[in-house]
């Protein structure tokens, strides 16, 4: 029984090391301020496109900004292209996607 409670105190011992109270900081693209982070996030965009803009029946857009300025990816969103269906998004909403997605160099 010693054993197993010396054990155990150990565990908590090295387990609270681990933290210093603080949150960890996140990359996660998903979480934000931008609003077109936001948007995407909440968008249908990511069922393609995946959570991370790594692809998946829809094309990786982790650098999409280097190819298509600001408006063009507003075009596409509005018109589609290929197989993604037009107006997915629409509005505000647009807008902040396309403006998020052309800083992805």
């Amino acid at each position: 029984m010693k054993k197993l409670f010396t054990g155990l105190a150990l565990s908590a011992l090295v387990l609270g090391a681990c933290g210093n109270g603080e949150e960890e900081k996140t990359t996660d693209k998903t979480t934000s301020n931008d609003p077109g982070r936001e948007a995407y996030a909440n968008s249908s965009c990511i069922g393609c496109h995946g959570k991370d803009l790594e692809g998946g029946s829809g094309p990786n857009l982790t650098k999409v900004g280097g190819k298509y300025s600001e408006q063009e990816i507003l075009e596409i969103i509005k018109n589609g292209k290929g197989s993604m269906p037009k107006n997915l998004v629409e509005g505000k909403d647009a807008e902040n996607i396309a403006k998020y997605l052309a800083k992805q160099k």
